[in-house]
């Protein structure tokens, strides 16, 4: 093997990069012990130690312990979709976290109006800002500015992208939505965890993560994936005291279930934070394809966004297909109708397997945050050792905690026909909370009914 070369911490570092750019050294390949590659170079110790650091860094190398550093590999992340066969006697996708494909609008029956669109134009469509600045307005008490983005994601990526460096700690929710634990470890951000419960994230985890030097934070208003749990409004205020100790922190609100969710918008972000961005995705609602999301954020925020070259703009024509469909009184009518197909079919789920019952179809079912059930006196209390739902369902999944293994419960429910998400897919922290996520976008009557008992048998 060619040898490591250089004699400042920049020069060795360097010689490693090179090495690796032309396959000398591999993912997983081992570099030599500090002390080995100093003495072999003639260098000091410390030498190599600031090397080493730089190619982590860099995302080049990652430390392992006793084990040394190693070159690092591309990380196998978590995506959501479809998560087995599908077909004549496939298992139930319970996985995806897939909306309904009956419950958006035909695109194809759409023809947006378009004319050429050439270098140097504007990056928003005109329309696209005028209806995302009337929502945005009625909520936000500041001066904003709005840019559209590939979707939440997208969104989520740039705004960190703008204002943090690799190796930048950055709280967020734990369990956390697979989305965000990709794009923090491809950047190489630290992911800080910040404890979840039903309202929300919890203000001393919050603190505690600010307090150990977290630059960014990034909250679910509502509909949180994968819990499903909503930020209420004595949450919020709490939330935002804690971080207006905090002003220099970058806040980013993902409410990327907007317009579907039952539950109200409440803003975590207190007046102090000089940047923050609040992001809104249409394609929840006018479907995953339609990768459009508007963003309104601080002037400063936005001027960085805008600086960056790739990509200079959103499709214009994906822009205008969505301002005509937010425009459109039959889109608005459809959306009205998944808000409620969704949540009465979490309700199936969800009232089979509360530790108290709630009311079918309502809009978040009542009586697990220590409110009576609206229907009768309190059931006896819950089982500790069955599956249970602790935490009231927004959006498209239900979070189903579970007694021993999430992990070996998801295993024993796809032997039985039904494919879950286990909780250690969404654990930033510690050992995971052990629960499993359930899409319930597309679940039927009969499902439910299976689905439990089958949850019962694999739990025994």
């Amino acid at each position: 093997m060619t040898r490591i070369s250089g004699h400042t911490a920049e020069e060795i570092a360097g010689s490693v990069r090179d090495l690796v750019s032309v396959g000398t050294l591999v993912a997983g390949a081992t570099l030599p012990p500090i002390r080995a590659l100093a003495a072999d170079l003639g260098v000091n110790r410390n030498t190599v130690a600031a090397a080493y650091r730089q190619l982590v860094a860099a995302g080049v190398a990652e430390t392992h312990g006793r084990g040394g550093t190693a070159i690092a590999d591309v990380p196998e992340l978590e995506r959501e979709g479809a998560a087995g066969p599908r077909g004549l006697g496939a298992p139930v996708d319970l996985a995806s976290g897939n909306p309904d494909p009956a419950l958006l609008p035909d695109l194809r029956a759409w023809r947006a109006v378009y004319e050429p669109v050439l270098y140097g134009v504007t990056a928003e469509d005109p329309g696209l800002v005028r209806w995302a600045r009337e929502r945005f307005e009625a909520e936000l008490e500041r001066a904003f500015d709005v840019v559209v983005t590939h979707g939440a994601v997208d969104a989520v990526e740039r705004v960190l992208a703008v204002h943090l460096t690799r190796g930048d700690a950055v709280a967020v929710e734990d369990p956390c939505f697979l989305a965000h634990i990709g794009t923090l470890r491809l950047n190489g951000f630290t992911a800080v965890p910040v404890a979840v419960d039903a309202e929300g994230m919890r203000p001393a985890a919050l603190d505690a993560a600010l307090r150990a030097g977290a630059r960014a934070v990034v909250v679910t208003p509502r509909a949180h994936n994968p819990t499903g749990a909503a930020v209420t409004g004595a949450r919020a205020e709490q939330l935002r005291a804690v971080l207006a100790a905090h002003p220099h922190v970058l806040v980013i609100e993902d409410d990327h279930f907007s317009a579907l969710s039952s539950c109200p918008y409440v803003r975590s972000t207190p007046p102090e934070t000089a940047r923050w961005a609040l992001v809104r995705s249409v394609t929840k609602f006018l479907g995953p394809d339609l990768r459009v999301a508007v963003v309104a954020t601080d002037e400063r925020t936005a001027a960085r966004m805008h600086a960056r070259l790739a990509p200079a703009w959103v499709s214009h024509l994906l822009q205008s297909l969505a301002r005509d469909l937010l425009a459109d009184p039959a889109t608005t009518a459809l959306v009205a109708r998944a808000r409620g197909a969704y949540a009465e079919r979490a309700a199936l789920l969800a009232v089979r397997l509360a530790p108290r019952r709630f009311r079918a179809g309502a809009a978040v079912p009542s009586g697990l945050n220590g409110s009576s059930p609206p229907d009768g006196p309190s059931p006896p209390p819950h089982d500790a050792a069955r599956p249970r739902v602790s935490i009231p369902p927004d959006g498209l999944n239900v979070w189903v905690d579970v007694p021993g293994d999430a992990d070996l419960v998801a295993q024993r429910l796809a032997a039985l026909g039904f494919l879950v998400r286990p909780s250690s897919a969404f654990a930033v922290g510690g050992p995971p909370r052990q629960a499993v996520r359930v899409t319930t976008s597309t679940l039927t009557p009969g499902q439910a009914e299976a689905f439990v008992a089958a949850l019962h048998s694999a739990t025994k």
